[in-house]
């Protein structure tokens, strides 16, 4: 990213975006969901933690943290205080054995959700929770992702960020738990009660690399915002989700 590029960027995130004192990003959102739903955690799993980030400092300040990954990089995350590299589907760990699960951007990646989702209620205390964040498939960035072949999102994801060139490539995406229904399915569907489902639209963050994008996705942005009736076709799912506690 270029010194004039990264100005721009953070010109127009500034003015039409930051400078809103009612205004937060996504990560201030999930943040906020997750601190208003726990207090203080003895055990936390993070799955999909990946190396150190924002999300697991976040979870450190609550309680003591498990990284789980099938990238080996999930070792370099400080804020854990044990890492394990698993296979994506079972998790190395006795039933009940945390509090909490969360996972940020990660259920667009999971390949057999209901396997998935059982092994998460399996290591759960009852009355343990479930927090995670994921893209809804009817949003316009995950509709391209699904219906474009793997090469192209690993081509253009990061560049329409306007990323540098070192961050991490994208990972595969599935998106078979990613519309409001298919979640509501398959966490009942898996011993779980639903405590919060909320869908939000943030910043157009994909379009950062162009002004040519970024104004009409803007207007798009305001328009799912403005009503309810629009909240399918919002960015990203959030949840909290409970296991019952028989």
């Amino acid at each position: 990213m270029s010194m004039q590029e990264g100005t721009w960027q953070r010109n127009v995130l500034d003015k039409y975006y930051f400078s809103r004192t009612e205004w937060l990003n996504g990560r201030a959102i999930f943040n906020r969901l997750i601190i208003r739903n726990v207090e203080s955690c003895g055990s936390i799993l993070e799955i999909g933690a990946g190396p150190t980030n924002k999300t697991t400092s976040l979870l450190a300040s609550l309680g003591n943290v498990t990284g789980l990954d099938i990238d080996p990089a999930v070792k370099t995350n400080v804020h854990c205080q044990q890492t394990k590299v698993y296979d994506g589907i079972h998790i190395p760990y006795e039933d009940g054995s945390f509090d909490l699960a969360i996972s940020d951007y990660v259920c667009e990646h999971i390949q057999s959700p209901l396997q998935v989702m059982r092994e998460i209620n399996r290591v759960l205390r009852p009355a343990g929770l479930y927090i995670f964040r994921t893209p809804n498939l009817w949003h316009y960035v995950s509709l391209v992702a699904k219906f474009t072949p793997y090469w192209f999102h690993h081509w253009i994801a990061n560049r329409a960020r306007n990323l540098p060139t070192e961050s991490h490539e994208p990972y595969p995406t599935y998106y078979r738990m990613n519309t409001r229904r298919t979640c509501r399915r398959i966490l009942k569907a898996t011993g779980f009660d639903i405590k919060v489902y909320e869908t939000i639209e943030t910043e157009p963050s994909y379009a950062m690399a162009s002004r040519l994008f970024f104004y009409p996705l803007m207007v798009w942005e305001r328009l799912l915002n403005s009503s309810s009736w629009f909240e399918g076709l919002r960015v990203n799912i959030l949840c909290v989700a409970k296991k019952k506690e028989s």
